[in-house]
């Protein structure tokens, strides 16, 4: 049965299946994977006992008692997942440590005249593969600018040119302050964080640069790994500016629709910072549906927040870009003019 390394694993084509009990796929999977369990939490914490207990004849008998009725359900999953995938595609298995369960799905897609590829080590090796991803040199490059002056937008206006980017808020579903989880889904645990930004990295590991958005280490409670964030404060940046007015334009277009409540108790988680006169103005604009009036009040704390970073990443000079009245694709061309040997890649401003 054909087994190979993570790298081999993830370029194969094919359904990616995980065979863990669900709680360890929610603590963190491998990116696109699909959770195929072989035994529920519960069911996985008794074969566990058991083996501990009794040994390893026990605990398999244990689990052959419950896999057993499940067979049919479990091949009828396999077929489904199968089903109308491009000629060459494989199915791709892994468990824990690439042993038991994951071979045991694996004989049962022989069986059914599936084709397997089993990972190596299973995810544990997936992990190891990921830390040790993040801790090797990138050619980042930042893109920084106080809150509202789009830096998302520009970020998704480069990718749309063909520019390798990696969303650390994206792949957080956090904007990164008190305000940045409001409408996004849950955030992913942090290891599954760092499974997010190891394959994003990968998947553009051919790049002459990679941007990224200026962040603090800390995106909601996704926090950036070590090492990754220190090439990022090593990393050559590029402000943007627009001016305040164009800036509440994108905050209110961000944030307006998101309602009085959650709008309220996020102003409330910052009040001690805001200070009681803009706290009580912000919930008073907010009260009334004056999303501009109330985002007024709060982005001079972010501006300050913003200028106490500039100070700690040192005195180093860093290029600014204004952007007033451009669009964010308008913006990615005088962005792109700016960056050495840009000027030579097909997209971008000559």
């Amino acid at each position: 049965m054909p087994v190979s390394g993570v790298d081999t694993f993830l370029e194969a084509r094919g359904p990616l299946l995980d065979v863990r009990s669900p709680a360890e796929f929610a603590q963190g999977h491998i990116p696109g994977a699909l959770n195929l369990p072989l035994f529920s939490d519960q069911e996985r914490a008794a074969v566990g006992t058991a083996y501990r207990q009794q040994g390893r004849r026990d605990a398999m008998a244990l689990g052959l008692r419950w896999v057993g009725p499940r067979l049919e359900t479990l091949a009828d999953a396999l077929h489904q997942a199968m089903a109308g995938r491009e000629p060459g595609a494989v199915l791709r298995l892994h468990c824990w440590r690439g042993g038991l369960r994951s071979g045991s799905v694996a004989w049962l897609a022989g069986v059914l005249e599936l084709p397997v590829l089993l990972l190596e080590g299973g995810y544990k090796s997936y992990r190891r593969w990921a830390l040790e991803l993040l801790e090797q040199p990138w050619p980042l490059r930042l893109l920084a600018g106080r809150t509202g002056t789009g830096k998302t937008d520009l970020l998704l206006a480069l990718a749309a040119r063909g520019e390798a980017v990696v969303d650390l808020e994206g792949l957080a579903h956090h904007r990164g302050s008190s305000f940045g989880g409001l409408g996004l889904p849950p955030q992913p645990s942090n290891e599954h964080y760092e499974n997010r930004l190891a394959l994003a990295l990968w998947n553009r590991r051919q790049a002459e640069v990679i941007w990224l958005e200026a962040e603090s280490a800390q995106v909601g409670r996704c926090r950036i790994p070590a090492g990754l964030w220190r090439q990022m404060k090593r990393a050559p940046a590029i402000e943007i500016s627009r001016p305040l007015e164009e800036r509440l334009k994108r905050l209110v277009a961000v944030y307006g629709h998101q309602g009085q409540r959650p709008l309220h108790q996020a102003t409330e988680r910052i009040a001690r910072r805001l200070g009681p006169q803009r706290t009580a103005l912000a919930l008073e604009a907010i009260a009334a549906e004056d999303w501009a009036g109330a985002c007024r009040q709060m982005i001079d704390y972010y501006d300050r927040c913003y200028d106490h970073e500039v100070e700690q990443r040192g005195p180093e000079a860093v290029p600014r870009l204004e952007l007033a009245g451009r669009s964010d694709a308008e913006a990615a061309l005088a962005l792109l003019a700016l960056v050495p040997g840009a000027a030579s890649r097909p997209g971008t401003l000559r």
